[in-house]
């Protein structure tokens, strides 16, 4: 017997045993904000960076609002993380200090996010090189 067809058998059997403890029912996990923000049902807004930041970054950002570094300030942006743009889509995605997950909007879609990033981003730094 060839190893496809040995693992093939295997799985099946092992899909078909029964769970150690299944009569016992699955409790599901409480929610909390940071679960809310990234919860498949929550975040499904897919729309452009422009549009999301508008939505979700603009009113902080543009401005500076509570020591928020403002969009187009390169030198508000300096001194930060080396690893920056990688630590800045986590914080836009899931909040850091003051800064609500998602910009406030938890419907945003992951992608929708990183795109408003990107979008701060390339204002702030016009003459950066795309990856």
């Amino acid at each position: 017997m060839n190893r496809f067809v040995c693992i093939t058998i295997i799985g099946l059997c092992v899909a078909g045993c029964p769970q150690e403890n299944a009569d016992v029912p699955q409790q599901p996990l409480p929610e909390s904000d940071s679960t809310a923000a990234t919860s498949p049902q929550a975040a499904n807004l897919d729309i452009s960076g422009a549009e999301a930041y508008q939505v979700a970054c603009a009113s902080c950002h543009e401005s500076g609002l509570d020591g928020a570094p403002a969009t187009g300030d390169a030198d508000a942006w300096s001194g930060r993380s080396p690893h920056w743009e990688a630590v800045l889509f986590n914080h836009a995605k899931n909040g850091y200090m003051e800064m609500p997950a998602r910009g406030g909007k938890a419907e945003l879609s992951d992608r929708s996010v990183v795109a408003a990033a990107e979008h701060m981003l390339s204002i702030t730094y016009p003459d950066r090189p795309l990856d």
